[in-house]
């Protein structure tokens, strides 16, 4: 494949459309993917925040959870929030089925309720300058595998981290107007 990279943002559920426009800013094909069939036609997929009890049966439902397991062994996968929450091996308060892609253990909610929702500056590993991040309702990462690595913490936590192809952050990058998560994301696009 010349040319864009060809991204695909699961678009079930979440704000996939500010992704999609994030993708957009630095320069990939935002493509929205719905069925097994529309993953083929993608280098590598973002998964939106969102509600990711909803998620699951939403993916459940469409026949999904296989092709994107599948998937992710080949390509890579980018999730926030609730995607991160997807991405992991473990899920430590209202335990539900994951894709289990990362090695990492993801406490729902951690922060509190959507009142309790902040913006935040960290200094990610391999980006000059900070960056703003958006919690809403966010996860927190409580165990880090070997094969994982954080890239950027909060309060102590991680909420950046990367395990080969993949990426899991428990913000919202796709909220500010800084895109340098989502080109960290399209570097490991081969």
């Amino acid at each position: 494949m010349g040319g864009k990279k060809r991204v695909g943002v699961l678009a079930l559920q979440g704000d996939f459309e500010a992704h999609r426009r994030a993708l957009e800013r630095v320069g990939a094909e935002a493509v929205e993917v719905r069925t097994a069939s529309e993953l083929e036609d993608v280098q590598g997929l973002i998964i939106p925040g969102g509600e990711s009890t909803t998620m699951m049966k939403l993916l459940e439902e469409e026949k999904l959870l296989d092709p994107l397991r599948e998937f992710g062994r080949r390509r890579p996968v980018f999730g926030t929030c609730a995607g991160a929450i997807l991405l992991a091996t473990e899920v430590a308060n209202s335990p539900q089925a994951s894709l289990g892609l990362m090695d990492i253990e993801v406490q729902r909610n951690a922060y509190g309720r959507q009142l309790d929702s902040r913006i935040a500056h960290l200094n990610p590993q391999g980006m000059d300058g900070g960056l703003e991040a958006v919690f809403i309702r966010a996860p927190i990462i409580r165990r880090v595998g070997k094969d994982a690595k954080v890239l950027a913490t909060y309060e102590g936590d991680p909420v950046l981290v990367e395990q080969g192809r993949h990426l899991a952050a428990t913000f919202h990058p796709e909220l500010t107007s800084d895109a340098r998560v989502h080109l960290m994301f399209l570097e490991k696009i081969p």
